[in-house]
């Protein structure tokens, strides 16, 4: 008997030294096999342990703006004239001008981006927050940089990303395959912690195992093992026994998403990117998976020319999409359970450039849908002649509203996940 286990321990390690290298370089193989297999590799007693009171049922929605979305054109000041002495042909018009902003209902002399009308409604309907000025100390006007510190919650940029590390704490040290799904071509780093990364896919579609399409005579090898569940060859607590195991998670989360886009939403969604992300979303939401983040993403925001329709035509995207989302939501009896913030990597500067756009700035808006908010226009607009060369100075630390989500909503302890606690903003009311 102890021969076995030597031998079983023997060969588990050569398998994560070698077969993982191995695994992590076919496309064939689930993503997740990889990161179970280092979660396998931790030592005894070393894995976080579950937190008492975490609310399976609540879920976060997160949208990302890549290329540092222009905060000054989305959330207009056009009640300052620094604004538009310093924006004199990109400035948008003050309302009840042609294409002039939207009024913000108790908001002086702020509003919204003509094109934002889907979020003005969410607003007006108090299932909306605008939180002005958020940023970080000492900002990086770099884009991988400055994302990566909105990825990790640090401002070194470096380490695991802060949902990753929400789930290494709350998951007891096992990974949870559907725990997080992001939507995209990229696995985002904010989604991958110690033990825990997301399922990633692009499409529904592409979501399975591939190996069929190489040679059909995979499929039946690889049907054998995922459809069977169990094999009473293979021993327990081997790397047989745990890549049959994995494999079959893969798959049934794979029948299960594909199954779940397949049915018909429950309202009509825009046929843009996002709004596309965010229906593949909601109809798993809707079939009740076991997933508590979602990360979705619409770029293109880097306007340094020409900004005026690029950059409208982007809000449009994103205020359609949020809309949708949130209806679908409503019409599902979801949407006091599920909350969507919206974050770029930084705003952009006030001043106009000669291009007709906007160069890399620091602070900016975040955004937030969902009946769980204190809705409305929140915090106090940067000033625009108090500037940090040249750029706005933040009044929020972006950790701040990711505190309140942790803690308030997703019940979790935001100081070990973020590395400190921070001044939480009176966010959630529920």
């Amino acid at each position: 008997m102890m021969t076995d286990n030597i031998q079983d321990a023997y060969s588990r390690r050569l398998f994560l030294q070698q077969g993982v290298t191995l695994a992590s370089m076919m496309a064939t193989v689930p993503f997740f096999v990889e990161r179970s297999a280092h979660a396998m590799m931790r030592p005894i007693g070393s894995l976080t342990t579950s937190q008492a009171g975490v609310p399976e049922d609540r879920v976060l929605v997160v949208v990302q703006l890549g290329g540092g979305n222009d905060g000054l054109n989305t959330v207009i000041p056009y009640g300052n004239d620094e604004y538009y002495r310093r924006r004199p042909s990109l400035g948008i018009k003050s309302p009840g001008k042609e294409n002039g902003a939207l009024r913000i209902q108790g908001a002086d002399g702020i509003g919204l981006h003509p094109n934002m009308t889907g979020l003005k409604e969410l607003m007006d309907e108090g299932v909306a927050s605008i939180v002005q000025g958020v940023g970080y100390p000492n900002p990086n006007r770099s884009h991988f940089a400055s994302m990566d510190i909105w990825h990790t919650a640090d401002t070194s940029g470096k380490g695991y990303g802060w949902i990753g590390k929400y789930f290494d704490n709350t998951c007891n040290g096992t990974p949870e395959p559907q725990g997080g799904i992001a939507i995209g071509n990229q696995v985002p780093l904010a989604m991958n912690g110690s033990v825990q990364a997301p399922i990633s896919f692009e499409s529904a579609d592409a979501f399975r195992w591939a190996g069929q399409d190489l040679h059909r005579s995979l499929r039946e090898p690889y049907d054998d093992i995922t459809r069977a569940g169990s094999n009473q060859a293979v021993k327990s607590d081997t790397q047989m026994d745990f890549l049959m195991r994995t494999s079959l998670d893969a798959q049934l989360a794979s029948d299960r998403i594909r199954a779940a886009v397949a049915k018909a939403t429950l309202v009509q969604y825009p046929g843009n990117r996002l709004a596309q992300q965010l229906k593949i979303v909601s109809a798993m939401i809707r079939d009740e998976m076991p997933t508590r983040v979602y990360y979705v993403s619409l770029g293109g925001f880097d306007t340094h020319a020409n900004q005026g329709f690029q950059h409208g035509n982007l809000l449009s995207q994103l205020s359609q999409s949020l809309n949708a989302f949130y209806k679908d939501m409503k019409a599902q009896g979801n949407s006091k359970r599920v909350l969507t913030m919206v974050f770029s990597e930084f705003g952009r500067r006030v001043s106009q450039n000669a291009s007709g756009g906007t160069d890399h700035g620091t602070a900016a808006p975040m955004y937030l849908v969902g009946d769980m908010l204190r809705p409305g226009l929140l915090g106090t607009h940067p000033s625009l002649k108090d500037l940090d060369n040249g750029d706005l100075k933040f009044n929020v630390d972006f950790r701040s509203i990711y505190t309140a989500v942790l803690q308030d909503w997703m019940k979790s302890p935001a100081a070990a996940i973020l590395g400190q606690q921070y001044q939480k903003p009176n966010l959630i009311r529920i």
